[in-house]
């Protein structure tokens, strides 16, 4: 369920690919392996991801942009903890964070795909999209995505390039 939310400021995300497709199905039975072999682990890592959604919606009701990005790293350490990433989108998240990002995390299924950024300017965004560029993939020429959202329904892109980027409509 989706739930539109008016939001206080705008928020800026630079998403990245990493240029690295995997299988879903793939991924969803390694994670159920996981699930069956340790039902103790995985309960408590569910645990703690529903934490954190309520935590995030707290947070971004408030306009607690930098609690927001806290708690996209701290997901993103879960993604880790379930290995749905992989060394390419944790250096996309590193990177990231490194260049000014307040928070970053994997994006969809893992292993490959996505990652996003929360940046808290507009300056230190483009720097982020900046940084991230260096970790181009080859078979990817254009691969970072830059969005501000302007209110709830609507954002406006402020740079774009990519085939299968999330849409900043």
């Amino acid at each position: 369920i989706f739930i539109k939310k008016q939001i206080k400021e705008p928020i800026r995300i630079v998403f990245a690919s990493t240029g690295i497709t995997s299988s879903t199905t793939k991924v969803v039975a390694d994670v159920r392996a996981k699930k069956e072999a340790d039902p103790e682990w995985f309960d408590g890592l569910l645990k703690r991801y529903v934490a954190l959604v309520k935590q995030g919606e707290e947070a971004l009701d408030a306009g607690d942009i930098t609690k927001l990005g806290a708690l996209l790293d701290e997901n993103h350490t879960l993604c880790q903890e379930l290995t749905v990433s992989c060394k390419e989108l944790d250096t996309l998240v590193l990177a990231a964070r490194e260049a000014g990002a307040i928070g970053a995390k994997m994006s969809g299924t893992g292993r490959g795909g996505l990652m996003l950024a929360l940046t808290p300017t507009e300056e230190i965004q483009n720097k982020v999209a900046k940084a991230l560029e260096k970790f181009a993939p080859p078979s990817v020429e254009d691969h970072i995505r830059v969005c501000r959202s302007v209110d709830t329904a609507t954002s406006q892109m402020l740079s774009w390039v990519a085939g299968a980027m999330p849409a900043c409509p």
